[in-house]
């Protein structure tokens, strides 16, 4: 829990800089926060929770470096100082993101490993690229591949069983290299670059769809469902983001880079948070999260605020239903939240 805590600190400022960047009423309104907004949420929040999880698979103390420097890292570009203070840790909390794999991977020597551990080297490198390069839009591939390349390698851990032909762990790992390639292409050659990334993303939408169990497990009931729902939600903005990049040349500008930022970093990312949070969490935190039918209510709200920002405003050009779409979002967000502390802090039904 400890953990966790600057990662809430991260992604309540996170949100904050949103409604900043949104134009909205933002409960406190300081320069540097839009600044800092995509790296906050990615790295500092959602890299976190993910490092702890890793932390607590390895089950040794120094993995724990990891999570407490990125969380440090996110209070540390909060603070007044210098900004570079808070770069430089938020490298080194990559960095040992990365070095919690090495275990990993001689304990487990196979491909879902391998894919988590191109997703951090895609973190890593693009906290060292922050270090010289301020635009975020530059970056965009790197941190789209950390999230994209994490989440895949753990859907194909918790999908495998279910998985019938031999060619798939190693097709997902082909494309994973792929990205991670594309990624970096998209840096020395972006007009050939960022064609090839959007390409290799959309290929692993249709990987991540065609394997994944939840196609069977929509049809079923309670958890089941809603996880299936969310994963599959989050696998159709993956593929608007793909195909908005694969039509690129260059870094993204306005409207397209307000769509694959969103897309992948909502309509993706924060969607299998939602989904994988009464599963993922009690491992991590040895605390049940009771799965309620009210989860429902931020998904569905997240997801419909999306289109709402990105189709009528992005697409549409409306202005007001682009910041109305921004400012659901982070209520969906704060929604989801704080139910899910409830349901995990609230004591457990006595039954007679």
């Amino acid at each position: 829990m400890l953990f966790l805590l600057p990662a809430g600190a991260a992604l309540l400022v996170g949100l904050n800089a949103g409604l900043q960047l949104l134009g909205a009423d933002a409960p406190v309104k300081l320069e540097r926060f839009p600044e800092i907004h995509g790296m906050l949420l990615v790295l500092s929040f959602v890299g976190t929770v993910i490092a702890l999880e890793r932390s607590v698979a390895l089950g040794k103390a120094a993995g724990y470096a990891s999570p407490a420097l990125l969380g440090a890292a996110g209070l540390l570009m909060i603070s007044p100082l210098p900004l570079w203070i808070g770069k430089v840790a938020l490298l080194a909390g990559t960095v040992a993101m990365v070095l919690v794999y090495i275990p990993l991977w001689r304990r487990q020597c196979e491909n879902v490993v391998l894919i988590q551990i191109l997703g951090g080297v895609t973190a890593v490198g693009a906290a060292a690229l922050w270090l010289r390069i301020p635009s975020i839009a530059v970056l965009l591939p790197f941190l789209v591949s950390f999230v994209v390349l994490t989440i895949a390698g753990e859907r194909l851990e918790l999908a495998r069983i279910g998985i019938s032909s031999r060619k798939a762990e190693p097709l997902l790992t082909a494309l994973a290299f792929a990205l991670t390639a594309a990624a970096a292409a998209t840096l020395l050659w972006p007009a050939i670059g960022y064609p090839l990334f959007g390409l290799a993303l959309l290929t692993m939408v249709g990987w991540l769809v065609g394997f994944d169990a939840a196609r069977k497990t929509i049809r079923s009931d309670g958890l089941p469902r809603y996880i299936a729902a969310c994963l599959l939600a989050g696998y159709g903005w993956l593929a608007v983001a793909g195909v908005v990049l694969a039509l690129q040349e260059s870094p993204l500008t306005g409207a397209s880079y307000d769509v694959v930022v969103h897309s992948v970093f909502l309509g993706f990312t924060i969607s299998m948070i939602m989904a994988h949070a009464p599963v993922i969490l009690p491992a991590v935190l040895r605390k049940p999260l009771p799965y309620t039918e009210l989860f429902w209510v931020p998904a569905v709200l997240l997801h419909g605020s999306l289109l709402l920002r990105l189709g009528m405003g992005d697409a549409a050009g409306v202005h007001g239903a682009w910041v109305a779409g921004g400012v659901l979002n982070v209520t969906a967000i704060l929604l989801f939240a704080i139910m899910a502390v409830y349901q995990a802090t609230r004591p457990p039904k006595v039954t007679q």
